[in-house]
């Protein structure tokens, strides 16, 4: 599930092209800022890792949004497939995805593939800024086209809905993790969404708590009395991951599978969708 820097460097001395992309391999940049929506792309001209294609959460990794869905709901699968063929995916390719650090962003597309049942993706330990402090290549340079025959078979994660979540409130057999900030979670904060607070009944399990100090994940053995201790004896099949609109959700269902627990559900809309409805209820502990 992760990739070492060193790893990923290993591929240039195996390409003629001295780039990370291969016949096999495909390395794709999604770095971007939900406070600053142009940032990621902007970083990207400036410099990626050679070879790297570039995914915007908004543009690409998102779908049309309504008054009623979050702020970043699931993309159209004919969409997915279009961009994922164009990046030069096939069935047997193995995807690499980063972002800045830990892989807040780049979890996105990691369990977009999965969910499309493209098991051979993987996120870049550390990230871009990994890679560049270990003194690893960079490039302004925009890769060669390719074209794959990426082939999706949508359904292979699964996915909660509002109304899922609602008619569980109070149940024992839903366990809502919510991987905000704890300050969001609380409601203390709010820099993005319009109503601050948390579902009732969530428990706070900020994506941070993934991470080492160094932006690498924490160890396998380390992540895993972590989750012990929020999730006891549940099985992940009771356990959804949320956020602010379903993206750093996705760096909770990651490290949840890496720790021993794969196949918690994502609830897309999160918390930007549960607010749309005042009939909703919040809860705050501020």
């Amino acid at each position: 599930m992760l990739v070492s820097i060193t790893e990923l460097a290993a591929q240039f001395r195996n390409s003629a092209n001295h780039s990370a992309n291969n016949a096999d391999w495909v390395v794709v940049d999604c770095r971007f800022n939900l406070q600053q929506p142009a940032a990621g792309q902007g970083l990207y001209a400036e410099g990626h890792i050679p070879g790297a294609v570039y995914a915007d959460l908004d543009q690409d990794l998102s779908g049309a949004k309504t008054a009623n869905l979050g702020r970043h709901p699931l993309p159209e699968v004919a969409e997915l497939r279009q961009l994922l063929s164009g990046f030069g995916i096939g069935p047997d390719t193995r995807v690499v995805v980063y972002d800045e650090g830990g892989g807040a962003m780049a979890a996105r597309l990691w369990w977009l593939l999965r969910w499309l049942g493209h098991a051979q993706v993987s996120l870049l330990d550390g990230g871009f800024a990994a890679w560049c402090a270990a003194g690893f290549p960079v490039s302004a340079g925009q890769p060669p086209s390719r074209h794959g025959q990426f082939v999706a078979r949508p359904g292979s994660m699964p996915v909660v809905t509002t109304s899922e979540v609602a008619a569980a409130l109070g149940s024992p057999q839903m366990l809502l993790l919510d991987l905000r900030a704890h300050d969001r979670y609380l409601g203390r904060v709010e820099p993005i969404d319009p109503v601050a607070g948390h579902v009732p009944g969530a428990m706070s399990a900020p994506f941070s708590a993934n991470l080492a100090p160094d932006g690498h994940f924490r160890p396998v053995p380390e992540l895993h009395q972590h989750y012990l201790a929020l999730l006891g004896d549940r099985p992940a099949s009771e356990v959804v991951c949320m956020c602010g609109s379903g993206v750093t959700a996705c760096h909770g269902i990651f490290a949840l599978e890496l720790a021993g627990w794969p196949g918690a559900g994502l609830y897309v809309g999160s918390w930007s969708e549960w607010i749309r409805s005042t009939e909703r209820p919040v809860a705050r502990d501020i």
